[in-house]
């Protein structure tokens, strides 16, 4: 059957969403491994010291990012609906509360990092080297958060490509920055682990001015004034916007406090276990970032289309990215399922982490699609504003399946790896089952819109240009 003009389009805004994100992931995971690489030619308390530093880092980046998802799902929905005045006013307030929060939260860590370094079992020359690190880390937060809100607005907007272009110029200063630093050139000293704070702090206060720019240049969705919008905020305001958001916020510390259960309890069965699980979830990302990507654009989309209501249209952008979603996850499947040794041996030659990481890939090969299609199911409930179902689904796969089955299998049942690897297929598999129940069971496609709802501004301002 030939493509209409209407499938077309679809096809081109979506793949125009999902490409530029996966190139971002990449970007960001490049400019992770090349530093990583660099910091690894220094002494082993220092590689300690970067890594406690960046669990800290990341949880806080999780955090954000959960919480800037309410922004997102709010700018699509206004978007869609063409109310720009909402758009402008749901923009200004998460780009002032996120500063406010980040300033706060800077100052929190910054003065209590000695307590989380030892809360991570940091002593002694790892706990020296890594106080200053973290230290150094907590300066970029406010910048990290101005440019997850400015991507994230844009992202509603299905705008994915200036986001991954201010990651590109991110990424690349922090890497040659962080090699000048910590290793020296010329005049300027080598400072270690220390450069390698500094240049990602260089880097993210370069992307945060880029973000600044873009949100309030003459072209910028908040150009012009915004003190009057600014002054009048209050808490009641900004609540609808954070209540959205909280809950994939919840979402993303269920990810990370599980993460650092699963850690312990692969290393219960050595070294060779757990390098051959950070090597299999690198070579997995094949499937997941892509997916990613289709997650983002549903929830981007279908919150459009809703806002504009225009259900159907809602129903034809997720069609299209679950036809996506499997065509994608169809090859990358295959790849991990009957290549895992070729994949792997473009990872590393160590002979044994190959043959351990082998039947991860296959485990995970045989459940990506359930997982990839979940992501997709969660990305449209997001749009519609159903944020707490991903979370309870979360909630469900991760502590009532995946965590407790992986403890019982390595501390009580004594059993082999593999066991963990099933703990994980079925926590993936439970979570696609729920996800359809739910998604079907809550007919986003009736009812007000979030931005119906919200009484975000009780006379509208002046329309601002997409």
């Amino acid at each position: 059957m030939p493509k209409t003009q209407e499938e077309k389009e679809i096809r081109k805004k979506i793949l125009g969403m999902i490409l530029p994100i996966t190139g971002e992931n990449l970007l960001q995971m490049s400019a992770a491994f090349i530093t990583m690489a660099m910091i690894g030619r220094l002494e082993p308390h220092m590689i300690g010291a970067v890594g406690i530093g960046l669990r800290v880092f990341k949880i806080v980046w999780a955090l954000l990012r959960g919480v800037i998802t309410g922004t997102t799902v709010f700018v699509a929905q206004a978007y869609g609906a063409e109310d720009y005045g909402k758009l402008k006013l749901v923009v200004i307030r998460s780009f002032f509360s996120i500063l406010l929060i980040t300033v706060i939260l800077q100052q929190l860590i910054f003065w209590n990092v000695e307590s989380l370094m030892k809360f991570f079992g940091a002593s002694g020359a790892l706990l020296e080297e890594g106080i200053p690190y973290l230290q150094i880390l907590t300066i970029g937060i406010p910048f990290l958060g101005i440019m997850l809100v400015v991507a994230g607005v844009l992202q509603g907007m299905g705008n994915a490509k200036t986001p991954m272009k201010v990651a590109a110029i991110m990424n690349v200063i922090n890497v040659a920055v962080s090699y000048l630093l910590i290793f020296g050139m010329g005049p300027i000293q080598g400072q270690g682990v220390i450069g390698a704070a500094w240049g990602m702090i260089i880097a993210q206060t370069v992307a945060g001015f880029l973000g600044i720019y873009i949100l309030f240049n003459k072209d910028g969705i908040l150009r012009g004034t915004v003190s009057k919008a600014l002054f009048s905020m209050k808490l009641p305001d900004i609540w609808p916007i954070y209540r959205v958001g909280l809950p994939t916020a919840m979402e993303s510390v269920f990810w990370q406090l599980s993460s650092v259960i699963l850690t312990i309890v692969i290393l219960s069965y050595g070294d060779l276990a757990f390098a051959s699980y950070q090597l299999g979830l690198q070579a997995e990302a094949i499937s997941y970032m892509p997916a990613m990507g289709l997650g983002v654009a549903a929830t981007a989309f279908v919150g459009q289309a809703l806002g504009a209501k225009d259900p159907e249209l809602a129903r034809k952008y997720l069609r299209e990215i679950i036809k996506g979603g499997i065509l994608i996850t169809g090859i990358s499947s295959c790849i991990l399922i009957f290549l895992p040794h070729q994949v792997m041996r473009l990872l590393t030659p160590d002979h044994q982490v190959i043959e351990t990481a082998v039947w991860y890939l296959i485990f995970m090969g045989l459940v990506q699609l359930p997982q990839n299609l979940a992501m997709i199911l969660n990305g449209a409930l997001r749009g519609a504003g159903h944020s707490r179902v991903p979370m309870i689904v979360a909630g469900f796969g991760i502590w009532g399946v995946r965590v407790p089955l992986a403890l019982i299998s390595a501390f009580l049942f004594k059993m082999p790896l593999m066991y963990i690897w099933l703990a994980i297929s079925l926590d993936l598999i439970l979570r696609f089952i729920l996800s359809l129940v739910l998604y079907k069971r809550k007919n986003i496609y009736q009812g007000k819109t979030l931005i119906e709802q919200t009484p975000i501004v009780k006379e509208k301002p002046e329309p601002s240009a997409s």
